[in-house]
């Protein structure tokens, strides 16, 4: 068996990252064979969020759509493409239909609303290129949908009744707890993109507050540049792969704010996830996957209004012991429920599945 993996992004992509690039050892381990084929290459990733920087991006994106035609020319050597969120970023579903007629099985893979049309600031102008109308058609084209979490699936079954629930998982044997040196100050930290850092203007008037009421307060954002006007605990540190790890060994508590709407309620709780993951104890919004994620109190704390995102991080501030149990119950829910090991068996019996099938029509 052979498997083309078409995917959005490069290795620093987070959702390629999690949902399909740390599941390929699996499949070597079963003698499947795969070629993973991102649409934008690393060196378009740097600027791909970047303002400006137009005639770049389209060279970028002409390189890409490239890519995709060549992989249709030589797609007779495999057996299964797994499409993760889109093959193509603009238009309809061109390549995923062409493969319907080739009679060529796939996989479709999401993990946010991409049925609903989000465009980042930088690129707002692919808003009028966008075609979040084709997932509907994907969907129904597919051989099997595989949705990150509930929200997700139950728009899926509308179209396709082949539809899986694997959560985006952590590896939990490369995201483990580390020993915090005690220390006067207590670091609230988020990590994230440019895309989702607005979120952190939602309490806005949380981080204020809790810098009058604790002076040793430090809020790390990792990934963003995020300023509030007067406020000089707030440190802001870019993502790079290499210094994920040791940048979330710095926390002490984690953060995940959300608005409340359709968008987000298709997010997969991926950040709470992360910090979980490492017995970092967090606050989210209820929103998503959170509130199927986390159980208020014991292994993380929700909350919504302002009052509650001051009451909720207080108490995780003032008392290292909470913390530490919150954190210990955080992990023990990952590891049983969203570990790599739990769902990686599911992940390559979607595949042998769709195999089989395809493997069955082709005798008939």
């Amino acid at each position: 068996m052979k498997v083309l993996f078409w995917v959005p992004y490069p290795r620093e992509g987070p959702s390629n990252r999690y949902r399909v690039e740390q599941y390929l050892s699996y499949l070597r381990n079963e003698g499947i064979g795969y070629c993973l084929r991102p649409f934008w290459n690393s060196f378009a990733f740097k600027i791909l969020y970047k303002d400006k920087l137009y005639f770049k991006k389209l060279y970028y994106f002409v390189l890409g759509t490239l890519s995709r035609l060549c992989d249709i020319l030589c797609i007779a050597q495999y057996d299964i493409v797994f499409i993760h969120r889109e093959s193509y970023p603009i238009g309809g579903a061109f390549f995923e239909t062409i493969l319907f007629l080739l009679k060529k099985p796939f996989i479709f893979d999401f993990d946010d609303a991409i049925f609903i049309t989000s465009t980042s600031k930088s690129n707002i102008f692919m808003g009028w290129l966008k075609n979040p109308g084709k997932i509907p058609i994907i969907i129904k084209k597919s051989s099997c949908v595989i949705a990150g979490n509930h929200y997700l699936a139950d728009f899926a079954l509308r179209y396709n009744q082949s539809v899986t629930i694997i959560p985006t998982t952590v590896d939990t044997d490369k995201y483990y707890p580390a020993e915090r040196k005690l220390q006067d100050k207590v670091f609230i930290g988020w990590i994230g993109s440019v895309t989702t850092s607005d979120f952190l203007s939602k309490i806005k008037n949380v981080f204020i507050r809790l810098s009058d009421l604790f002076p040793g307060l430090v809020f790390k954002i990792v990934g963003a540049d995020f300023t509030i006007n007067g406020l000089t605990s707030i440190i802001s540190r870019p993502w790079t792969l290499d210094r994920e790890l040791d940048e979330l060994r710095t926390f002490d508590i984690g953060i995940m704010p959300m608005p409340d709407n359709k968008w987000t309620r298709g997010k997969c709780g991926f950040k709470a996830l992360l910090y979980m993951s490492m017995a970092i104890p967090c606050v989210c919004s209820p929103v998503g996957a959170n509130s199927e994620i986390i159980t208020d109190g014991i292994n993380g704390l929700l909350a919504d209004t302002d009052d509650e995102w001051i009451k909720k991080l207080s108490q995780l501030i003032k008392d290292c012991n909470l913390r530490k149990k919150i954190g210990v119950a955080a992990r023990r829910t990952v590891q049983e429920r969203y570990s790599l090991k739990v769902n990686a068996p599911k992940f390559l019996e979607v595949i042998k599945r769709v195999y089989r099938q395809g493997q069955y029509k082709d005798l008939a």
